[in-house]
């Protein structure tokens, strides 16, 4: 039977989540950091132009893309967290790796629908929206560098180190025959 770590290392369900050593949970992410991290690039830029609606209204669509694409990140994030063993410390900051993200959704969310009553409005971003933006982004910031811990340290949906080695053989290595 597989011990712990080896368990945290094949997905519950390889359909769903990816197969072993090729989990989906890190590709997925990166649409709504790219869509976040653009769309405060436009509200930033907002106030900076003449004519700012276009890119007010470029930032929504940004955010509102980047809560569907955090939704489906998550639910596959779900899927790994349920392959790492209940109370060890890779459950626990998975946990809080999965609140943080939570956290951000929402965030997100919130300010998506905060903006539609601004929709079309031919002034640059608010303040507060703004901020609300900077802030979510820096949350999840700490999140990845938490979600970073649970693949570089604690080798989370990483295949495991025999079969890492294989990548590291030559041709003449008595391994490769």
């Amino acid at each position: 039977m597989d011990g712990p770590q080896e368990q945290a290392k094949h997905p519950v369900s390889a359909a769903l989540a990816g197969p072993y050593g090729h989990p989906f949970h890190p590709i997925l992410v990166t649409v709504p950091i790219g869509a976040w991290v653009a769309g405060l690039v436009f509200d930033l830029a907002s106030w900076l132009v003449a004519d700012p609606g276009f890119l007010a209204q470029g930032s929504v669509w940004l955010i509102g893309l980047g809560v569907l694409g955090a939704v489906a990140a998550a639910l596959v994030g779900l899927l790994d967290l349920f392959a790492i063993p209940t109370g060890t410390p890779a459950f626990r900051l998975g946990l809080m790796h999965m609140t943080l993200n939570l956290a951000v959704i929402a965030a997100y969310a919130v300010n998506f629908a905060w903006r539609q009553a601004d929709y079309g409005q031919p002034g640059p971003v608010s303040a507060g929206m703004l901020a609300v933006s900077a802030a979510s982004l820096i949350v999840l910031a700490v999140s990845g560098y938490l979600g970073g811990k649970l693949a570089y340290r604690y080798g989370v949906r990483v295949a495991d180190e025999t079969t890492q080695a294989t990548g590291y053989t030559t041709r003449d290595d008595p391994a490769d025959r």
